[in-house]
């Protein structure tokens, strides 16, 4: 998913130097440079940056990078968000308390770590179980018989990197996400993703749409209480996306929000896709301390569906060229039914006039 950040700098003349675990790290073949580093050793990567002598640091689909870019961003004076805005934006404990604090509406909720016996008193079942520090639908569970409520426990502990969960009451409504962008603390929204996922018990996306088919009003108010929950994590540069449960009576509750780009495409290729607005470049160009307004224009329809044994009606559109496709690959010739996003076996990128669908 980083791929496009690596091409995109590239293409504008940007020399680039890449951290990664080196098993799958594809963009090592693309980047100028490849260190074979974790992204979360970051006293190694600031040394090496430091000697690079960078002028920026970013990422853009996922989560775990996120603190050592803030951590180097900061020892160096170039454009970050802060090292608490990092942990809040990348802990969804830390996260929690940080909307309670702002008065923005999530979930009730419980922590949990390794060892702790659990009580649902103040919860309401169903419950979602989930880790606190990891993405794609990792370690993702819906539970309804309090009996279960420890073996989905367990295996959120067990993705996690910090060893503990997260047990949220569930709301049952339509999911969305919101890609923006931010700079000085001032939020650009760019899209509302619509969002179409397995159900329970794991939730793992199956496609995402943009625009949403939402009503205005409701837009509206989507759009300012991811303002609200930017601001309460302190977010001042760069991408974010926030994710959403809007009831059948119009209540909005946050789920999380990311100080990054959202991962499946949709910040890297649908956002400029459906609004014409380079989302991936304008990323850049915070990191490297300018920024540009953004012009969002919605005249197209943009999304992504993607393969598995739950959406294999999709396989004969590989075979030959569609008129709404942008870009499709099969990665994996073993279709499965999906418990996390790694468990997909392909995807198709459209636009087109109006929403395709497919399922």
């Amino acid at each position: 998913m980083q791929m496009p950040l690596v091409v995109k700098a590239k293409e504008m003349g940007i020399e680039t130097h890449c951290f990664a675990w080196p098993e799958g790290a594809v963009c090592k073949d693309v980047a100028n440079y490849f260190y074979p580093l974790s992204v979360l050793d970051k006293e190694a990567i600031l040394q090496q940056c430091i000697a690079i002598d960078i002028d920026g640091i970013t990422t853009i689909a996922t989560d775990i990078a996120v603190p050592t870019i803030s951590y180097v961003a900061q020892v160096m004076s170039l454009t970050g968000n802060s090292n608490e805005s990092a942990v809040n934006a990348t802990n969804k404990w830390h996260m929690r308390d940080a909307f309670l604090k702002s008065g923005c509406p999530v979930p009730g909720y419980k922590v949990v770590t390794l060892n702790d016996s659990i009580s649902l008193q103040g919860l309401e079942l169903p419950v979602i179980v989930k880790p606190v520090d990891r993405s794609g639908s990792r370690g993702v569970t819906k539970v309804e018989d309090e009996d279960k409520i420890q073996i989905a426990i367990n295996e959120a502990i067990e993705q996690s990197i910090t060893k503990t969960a997260i047990v949220e009451e569930y709301i049952e409504g339509n999911e969305v996400s919101v890609e923006s962008i931010s700079w000085q603390g001032k939020h650009y929204i760019l899209a509302i993703t619509d969002k179409v996922t397995t159900g329970a018990p794991h939730f793992v996306e199956l496609a995402h749409h943009q625009p949403s088919i939402l009503p205005n009003d409701v837009k509206y108010r989507i759009k300012d209480e991811t303002i609200k929950a930017l601001t309460a994590l302190n977010v001042q540069y760069g991408a974010g996306h926030t994710e959403m449960k809007i009831t059948d009576t119009g209540k909005i509750y946050i789920i999380e929000t990311g100080a990054r780009m959202g991962g499946d495409f949709i910040g890297s290729h649908m956002v400029q896709l459906s609004t014409g607005y380079d989302f991936v470049k304008g990323v850049i160009e915070v990191a490297l301390g300018y920024f540009n307004e953004p012009v969002v224009n919605e005249s197209n329809n943009a999304g992504v569906y993607f393969l598995s044994k739950d959406t294999q009606n999709l396989l004969p559109l590989f075979s030959k060229k569609q008129e709404f496709e942008v870009e499709k690959e099969i990665t994996n010739s073993e279709l499965k039914y999906i418990t996390n996003s790694n468990d997909r076996s392909g995807y198709i990128i459209y636009r087109a006039s109006q929403k395709i669908n497919l399922l």
